[in-house]
């Protein structure tokens, strides 16, 4: 049975508060996975028992359950429509459709600062964790090609001892699709704490992270059953990329010489 089956069974049965749940998840579809419960709480007016209430009257454990449920749902119904012959022709529209979604809500201004950032700062620090703690590491690398020296780190417990001595001269990039990883959040908010600046690279303007940040730079790929995905990664590198790339303008960096030096420090790594 489909959810929305499921919900439609037992919308007689439910309170009237309970239905305004009901309503606003039928309103959002599966944005909802992405919705915490102080969310649904203040755009519905009701109370956490009442949400709890509501997930088990439709036979789930409590909210997470719920969402996970409908995220299900949606992974085998895109499963579906994607399981054709030409499947890896279907993948290659999809990612070359994130970069272009990405490219559509890009911020110009907020890139321009963010550029800016780069070279007003005293040291460059990248945290993420997970798939994002993975482009934390490739960013790191790749301000190589530009002559800019950064740390990125992908431990929780070193990432808050890293921002609990930063100062106002410091800049944090956080990396999040989600915008509400824990342990990032954490470390930004004792960064902040300390007055560094902010850079996000997430989804949702309106994240915990985002909210942090000064300045958000979005990506565009929804995660959450299919955690790590190809395309969350190809949108958060375009950013990462957008961000060297207009360095190395804004600056009139010389990156050729800078590849030639990183080039000769590895090419006798090489087997010939």
């Amino acid at each position: 049975m489909s959810f929305k089956q499921l919900l439609q069974d037992h919308y007689e049965t439910l309170t009237k508060s309970e239905k305004k749940i009901a309503d606003y998840i039928t309103t959002t579809n599966e944005k909802i996975i992405h919705s915490t419960m102080s969310e649904v709480k203040q755009e519905t007016g009701v109370g956490d028992a009442t949400i709890i209430r509501f997930c088990q009257k439709l036979g789930f454990s409590g909210f997470t359950d719920l969402k996970i449920e409908i995220a299900k749902e949606d992974f085998t119904n895109k499963k579906k429509q994607n399981n054709s012959t030409f499947f890896y022709s279907d993948f290659a529209t999809n990612l070359a459709h994130t970069l272009k979604m990405t490219e559509k809500i890009l911020d110009n201004h907020a890139l321009d600062t963010a550029i800016n950032l780069l070279s007003s700062a005293k040291n460059i620090h990248i945290f993420g964790m997970g798939s994002s703690g993975n482009t934390a590491n490739d960013l790191e690398s790749m301000f190589l090609r530009v002559g800019l020296q950064s740390n990125a780190s992908i431990d929780p417990h070193l990432q808050a001892q890293i921002a609990s001595l930063l100062t106002k001269e410091d800049l944090v990039i956080g990396l999040s699709l989600s915008g509400k990883t824990k342990d990032t959040y954490d470390s930004l908010k004792i960064a902040k704490q300390n007055q560094a600046t902010i850079i996000a690279i997430t989804n949702y303007l309106l994240s915990p992270i985002a909210q942090l940040a000064d300045v958000v730079l979005q990506t565009t790929v929804d995660e959450f059953l299919d955690g790590g995905s190809i395309a969350g990664k190809m949108s958060q590198l375009y950013i990462c990329d957008l961000l060297i790339k207009g360095y190395e303008i804004k600056y009139n960096v010389d990156s050729l010489e800078l590849r030639e030096k990183v080039l000769r420090s590895i090419i006798d790594k090489r087997l010939e």
